[in-house]
């Protein structure tokens, strides 16, 4: 199914940054996923058996307010993202729907502004038509005009999982 919003990976110049030393301070520290099945912020799918990955801090929110000179304050927050411990090709594209929609799983839909602040939010369960939920989601979202961008994140582990921005 199409989607009506583009969910977007960390950019690869983030990233490069990222595998230099995190948003936390750390080195990164990569191994072989033995099992697979972790969710990539760098191509937007999941891991394979073996893949070498690294777990690291990520500050979505901090990183775009650098670059667009908003002031988020508080609403700054950094957590646990999977990457590719080396570089890749990034999403693959023409996939079908948004990436980690797994149905039943919960997702945090945040929204903020242009200043940086969070405008409002909402819990989604994915529904067995995932796209249909993220796109009813986003749209109520962006029909909101202050709304700049919405971050979407994993309920359980509090995980960044992709970005959308005003179309």
């Amino acid at each position: 199914m199409t989607t009506m919003y583009t969910a977007r990976p960390i950019d690869p110049v983030t990233l490069e940054d990222l595998r230099r030393t995190d948003d936390a301070g750390r080195p990164l520290v990569p191994y072989a996923d033995e099992e697979g099945g972790s969710p990539l912020r760098c191509c937007l799918r999941l891991s394979v058996p073996g893949e070498r990955v690294a777990l690291l801090s990520y500050a979505p929110l901090r990183r775009w307010a650098a670059a667009t000179g908003a002031a988020p304050g508080a609403y700054d927050e950094q957590g646990p993202v999977f990457v590719h411990a080396e570089a890749c090709a990034g999403p693959a594209g023409g996939g079908d729907g948004y990436p980690f929609a797994r149905p039943g799983a919960l997702r945090v839909v945040r929204r903020y502004d242009a200043a940086g602040r969070i405008a409002g939010g909402r819990l989604l369960e994915i529904p067995g038509d995932a796209t249909g939920g993220f796109d009813r989601a986003f749209g109520e979202a962006f029909a909101d005009p202050a709304v700049a961008l919405v971050h979407v994140r994993a309920v359980e582990y509090g995980c960044f999982h992709f970005e959308v921005r005003r179309p």
